[in-house]
């Protein structure tokens, strides 16, 4: 009797238990393998989701401890204030103890940051829409987080403190925001959480910066900040405050034509000459008298002194010297700057390519009214023994008028 191949392969397999039970074994271990293949494929994305949730909830939890743990410091504030109640310049000028009248510059409104809030904006969306496309690109790039600031630009305003932070933000190791929080002089009740949110995501050895040039004059700052952190380095952009304060008006005519005039707002009584210390536009460049709070709370090496003047017609040197101030490497120099006759300020420039200078908003380089010389000069004598005290305490002469 003739067996076909087929059968005898069966009958082989039927005779051999062993080797069948072992035959499918192997089929269902491959079954299983392939099963957990799948599954595990299939949930390769959570893993990840499990641990950005999880590490949100970490830092939620260290960001109410670490708020658990400064908010006693906050409420101790008001003892410091009360500690330096004495003022050495009030003698200067006994009208300065006069509640600031600042009817036609009201920081209330959008008029404190002149027609710059659209370009903040786009500047700030385009800073986020970098961050987010260098973090689907890195994923396993450097760690960011958001910091309270290490620097401030605490003013002043009409200074050149937006020129100074566009200056400063091309710096890689500077990470600063674009719109002016006013958290120490406005938003202070909303506590350090809220200004910490405010602030761009940094990575290690990067510094955080802002910028609200109303902080310099305002009573309470310097002791709020000090609370903050003691360590805090600030940068004042100082200017001649005679044409600061006729920029200052500017800037208000432009959105309110039809305020006053000039000199009728910068006296209380045109014939005699007497100064309106309560007009903010005035009040502003009395340099000293707000420095002298200033240095209740700070030591002088913690603060850096810019000339206005100066950042236009030097861009490059003034950044040397924030920068070593900011113990960071000399980046920003001559080659980022390109002067632009037309608005009278420097612009940025990529060093690396020939693309257009990156200049500021209309809303910079406003051509001045003309002023009365003799108002012009009985405001350069008013602010004479303040410009004087100012150098004293700095020890530097900016050359706004004579020491004499």
């Amino acid at each position: 009797m003739e067996y076909s191949p087929i059968y005898q392969n069966l009958h082989v397999a039927s005779s051999s238990p062993v080797k069948n039970k072992l035959f499918v074994f192997c089929i269902m271990l491959s079954l299983w393998v392939y099963m957990i293949y799948c599954c595990v494929g299939y949930c390769s994305t959570m893993p990840s989701l499990m641990v950005s949730t999880a590490s949100s909830k970490h830092s939620q939890h260290l960001e109410k401890v670490d708020s658990n743990r400064t908010q006693p410091r906050l409420q101790n504030e008001g003892d410091l204030e009360s500690e330096h109640q004495e003022d050495p310049l009030d003698s200067l000028d006994p009208l300065f103890g006069a509640s600031s009248r600042d009817l036609f510059n009201n920081e209330n409104d959008l008029d404190s940051r002149g027609g710059e809030d659209w370009d903040e904006i786009r500047s700030e969306q385009r800073t986020l829409d970098n961050n987010v496309v260098s973090s689907l690109f890195n994923e396993s790039g450097p760690v960011e987080s958001k910091k309270l600031p290490q620097a401030i630009i605490i003013g002043v305003k009409k200074g050149g403190t937006r020129a100074l932070l566009e200056f400063l933000r091309v710096h890689p190791d500077i990470r600063a925001v674009g719109a002016e929080p006013h958290f120490f002089d406005r938003n202070y009740d909303k506590g350090l959480e809220w200004y910490r949110d405010r602030m761009p995501e940094t990575q290690e050895g990067q510094i955080t910066m802002e910028k609200t040039p109303s902080y310099y004059v305002t009573k309470d700052v310097p002791a709020r900040i000090h609370t903050m952190s003691p360590d805090t380095k600030l940068i004042v952009v100082v200017r001649d405050p005679v044409t600061r304060a006729i920029s200052d008006y500017t800037q208000t005519r432009s959105k309110k034509p039809d305020i006053p005039s000039f000199e009728s707002l910068a006296f209380k009584n045109r014939t005699t000459g007497l100064i309106d210390t309560s007009w903010s536009a005035v009040q502003i460049g009395m340099y000293a008298k707000h420095l002298q709070r200033w240095l209740q709370y700070f030591p002088k090496d913690q603060l850096l002194f810019i000339s206005g003047e100066r950042l236009i017609s030097d861009p490059a040197e003034e950044m040397t010297r924030i920068q070593d101030f900011l113990g960071l490497r000399r980046v920003v120099g001559h080659k980022h700057f390109h002067f632009n006759p037309a608005k009278g300020f420097p612009c940025l420039k990529r060093p690396e390519g020939n693309s257009k200078p990156h200049c500021l908003g209309k809303t910079k380089g406003r051509t001045h009214p003309n002023i009365d010389p003799e108002v012009v000069q009985r405001l350069r004598e008013f602010y004479q023994p303040f410009n004087r005290r100012f150098y004293q305490m700095t020890g530097h002469d900016f050359g706004w008028g004579s020491w004499s």
